[in-house]
């Protein structure tokens, strides 16, 4: 069981897995460098836990302990007990859900680990902006996709503001990245996949009609200014395009997976 620590000093060495949360570069480099990332509120910290990542720590207020008990007698990890004006001081923001948990990475596993028995998945190029990242794989999880895959300079799903927005569905739905990405659509359609690249290119078609019969498929999503690089655009095998009323072109990518999931789960 997770032992109850009190602490009092905002500088306990203790504490420095959730340092700072508000300081994006400083974070991404300080889990990397220790292979962590950090769950936020009672039904994410729930959720990773059962999909079997591993405790670092907990930190918590006195009051969430009892609603967090049945995670926490499953684990031999600390559980810092401090104030909430504490938790805000080293955090940087009110963590007004409660409770905070750092976690081992794991080992990402190979784009075929990932797509063994898949039918549906989600491709990203360059998404930056880490709530977008979480509200994709939530939407994919939650329409029946079965996996996806990110560009390399993708934002990190693991990021604490990526599990927050995906209600933790980044813990269930299988993910990884692409080691490389200038030849990743023509390798899905080796692999059997007909990928369809969501753009405002002229000879893209309707999403209905572009995914309509298919049976693997993969829809190929750009990034939030420019949308898919011209290499992946063209590399795709079909263009695919969200009717629109007039003077309208584009929705918020997040936005427009949702509609494109939605669209293809329907097939």
């Amino acid at each position: 069981m997770a032992t109850p620590v009190e602490i009092d000093d905002p500088q306990d060495p203790r504490l420095a897995d959730y340092r700072d949360l508000r300081d994006v570069e400083l974070r991404k480099h300080l889990e990397a460098e220790h292979g962590l990332f950090l769950a936020e509120g009672e039904k994410v910290v729930r959720r990773a836990v059962e999909a079997g990542y591993t405790p670092r720590s907990y930190l918590m207020a006195q009051r969430w302990l009892d609603g967090l008990a049945d995670v926490l007698a499953t684990s031999d990890a600390p559980c810092f007990v401090v104030s909430e004006a504490l938790a805000e001081e080293v955090t940087g923001f009110h963590v007004h859900r409660g409770a905070l948990a750092s976690l081992q990475r794991r080992p990402l596993p190979t784009v075929d680990d990932v797509l063994e028995g898949a039918r549906s998945v989600l491709v990203l190029e360059d998404i930056v902006d880490h709530t977008n990242v979480g509200a994709i794989l939530r939407s994919g999880a939650a329409l029946g996709f079965d996996a996806v895959l990110l560009a390399p300079r993708c934002a990190d799903p693991l990021y604490r503001r990526s599990i927050k927005v995906a209600m933790g569905a980044v813990f269930t739905m299988p993910w990884t990245r692409l080691p490389e990405w200038q030849d990743a659509l023509p390798s899905l359609g080796a692999r059997g996949f007909t990928t369809v690249a969501l753009t405002l290119a002229d000879d893209a078609t309707d999403i209905e009609e572009a995914v309509a019969g298919l049976d693997k498929v993969a829809l190929v999503l750009g990034s939030e200014g420019h949308g898919l690089s011209t290499r992946w655009e063209r590399s795709a095998d079909r263009r695919a395009v969200i009717p629109m009323r007039e003077g309208i072109d584009s929705l918020n990518v997040a936005a427009a997976t949702a509609v494109a999931c939605y669209v293809t789960a329907r097939r």
